[in-house]
């Protein structure tokens, strides 16, 4: 088998979730680009079926986009059910939907507000389990083969600096955001070690910085602090990432962490 081949995929489904936007539409595009049909989704419909026009239009590949919150087992079962009808199959999920909100003010643990801590487990831990569990019932398992990619975070793996944020408006890394994205790194190991048996490989990508717009004194400072000297760039450097994890030309790879990270956790 050629590089090429080992690299393409087409015929294949991909279910990404937080895919309408940001890091995930990228990935949403790069798995396109290698030849898969992709299924998107976003708490917001509207988001997710016009960022699936676009992909649609872009690459003539097809491309749905479904309205699911992550946090709810039921919409989760059901937006798994809607892509399995539409499409047939899944082969790859993407595990991307994530977020965190903070401010100076909420950002340290000692101010850090409870309903903050639940909702970034919530939707970036929680989510992640209940996305995997669904198409690994309903369609990887059945199927004897498939792959997952949990987007994590070097957050997940380090602690953060804190000098990037200062002269900064920005509340920026919280311990319930590394404690997710730590958990997500946990849960990649066991779900590999467990789904083996089914021909089902789990690996994760561990993204560090990515700009967007983030203001010239916290860009310079986060570069200052990576042996690249810079923070990554949308629109490259993550899809190729996510494509490898998901194609033939990992095969034989199941359980890691990949970071995409300019070196920051090579210090």
């Amino acid at each position: 088998m050629n590089v090429k081949k080992l690299f393409d995929l087409g015929g294949q489904v991909a279910l990404v979730t937080g895919g309408a936007r940001n890091l995930g539409w990228e990935i949403a595009q790069g798995l396109v680009e290698a030849g898969a049909d992709v299924a998107l989704t976003s708490r917001d419909r509207g988001q997710a079926e016009e960022a699936a026009r676009r992909l649609a239009s872009e690459t003539g590949r097809r491309a749905a986009g479904f309205a699911c919150d992550v946090r709810s087992e039921p919409q989760v079962e059901a937006t798994v059910r809607a892509v399995l009808a539409a499409f047939g199959r899944i082969d790859i999920l993407v595990n991307n939907a994530g977020n965190v909100t903070s401010t100076p003010e909420t950002n340290t643990v000692d101010r850090r507000p409870l309903a903050e801590w639940e909702h970034t487990i919530d939707v970036n831990l929680k989510g992640t389990f209940l996305c995997s569990k669904h198409v690994v019932a309903l369609a990887l398992k059945p199927a004897s083969r498939g792959v997952i990619v949990n987007i994590a975070s070097t957050a997940g793996m380090v602690g953060k600096d804190r000098r990037i944020y200062r002269g900064t408006t920005m509340g920026g890394t919280t311990a319930d955001y590394a404690a997710a994205k730590g958990g997500v790194l946990a849960l990649t190991r066991e779900l590999a070690c467990a789904l083996a048996e089914s021909n089902i490989r789990v690996n994760a990508i561990s993204p560090g910085g990515f700009w967007r717009d983030h203001g010239e004194t916290f860009t310079r400072q986060y570069g200052e602090l990576v042996p690249l000297r810079r923070m990554g760039r949308e629109g490259k450097e993550l899809k190729g990432a996510v494509v490898f994890l998901a194609s033939e030309a990992a095969s034989y790879i199941t359980g890691i962490n990949l970071p995409v990270d300019g070196g920051l956790t090579a210090w």
